[in-house]
């Protein structure tokens, strides 16, 4: 079995040597052989040349994707995912508040239990309340419209089976959403408690804002999972409900053209009209628009600078 650690990252000099030297001991004591993967997402305070550095010190041990700028977590994992070789793929976070100690424990679930995908929760925190309070609401709505029943989806820290891990369409902002594509696409998914570690250097990169837009996304996610592949049973209901309204007042002021011989043309139902075309419009381009960005995921979203393998 062979292991591979894919660590996205963005301005995180300080903590690589600390987190490198803190996995290398945890696995090179377990005996598995692995490869560590460090995805750069345009940092710009030389955490590359840091990265270069473990590179010459561990020798084989590590692989480097330095984009040309910041491309987002999604695309950082995309790159790591698809160059990882390992039959286990780990994906954990560069900020030290990932314990690599917890990653036997997750290939014990994988190897022993069957499952495909075993993902961290961060029973106890040790972030600020504008980064766990919206986590708590947005891991709370995703939970209950997905049907995937884990506490914290958006944890950076997890463990797939290779099969599950190259399944998976990552852009946008997908990565949090990883457990919940992986069940959708048929394997099997759990959680394990992980220990959490505050921050020693730098700063979060996630806020209150992160959470409204991961609502959106959600919303997203679960149109295209439903209607993807057939849009009509979705533009078609809304369409014939909208006709048969229609159909209904024509009548009505037919009728009533029938019996008064007068027709008057109100202002209410002209705005009425305007007001439900303009709405159709609206959201018919807004999730016409969602299917082809899903269409072109095939795509890379990122422009690899530097690497090292």
């Amino acid at each position: 079995m062979k292991l591979s650690v894919v660590i996205p990252l963005l301005n995180e000099k300080e903590n690589l040597k600390l987190l490198i030297e803190s996995l290398y001991n945890e696995l090179e004591k377990n005996n598995i052989s692995y490869e560590i993967i460090m995805i750069d997402d345009g940092s710009t305070d030389g955490s590359f040349e840091i990265i270069r550095e473990l590179s010459y010190k561990y020798k084989e041990k590590i692989k480097a994707i330095r984009f040309a700028r910041n491309y987002g977590k999604s695309a950082a994992l995309s790159a790591g995912i698809k160059k990882a070789e390992g039959d286990i793929i780990v994906t954990m976070d560069a900020d030290l508040q990932d314990d690599p100690c917890a990653i036997l424990d997750m290939i014990k679930l994988i190897e022993n239990q069957g499952w495909d995908v075993v993902s961290g929760w961060k029973k106890k925190r040790y972030d600020p309340i504008t980064k766990t309070l919206p986590s708590k609401i947005w891991n709370f709505a995703t939970s209950v419209v997905s049907g995937v029943k884990i506490h914290d989806f958006n944890c950076g820290f997890k463990a797939y089976k290779k099969e599950a891990a190259k399944s998976l369409e990552i852009y946008g902002e997908r990565h949090r959403y990883l457990p919940v594509l992986a069940f959708w696409n048929g394997f099997k998914v759990t959680e394990m408690v992980v220990p959490h570690h505050p921050r020693k250097f730098g700063k979060s990169k996630y806020g209150f804002g992160r959470g409204f837009k991961g609502l959106l996304d959600l919303i997203t996610l679960l149109f295209l999972r439903k209607y993807m592949k057939n849009p009509l049973h979705f533009f078609g209901l809304i369409g014939f409900l909208f006709s048969l309204l229609g159909t209904i007042i024509l009548a009505y002021f037919g009728i009533e053209w029938i019996i008064t011989k007068h027709m008057h043309i109100r202002p209410l139902v002209l705005l009425s009209v305007g007001s439900i075309i303009m709405g159709i419009q609206f959201i018919s381009i807004g999730l016409i628009g969602e299917m082809i960005t899903n269409s072109l995921s095939t795509k890379n979203e990122y422009i690899i600078k530097e690497e090292i393998t």
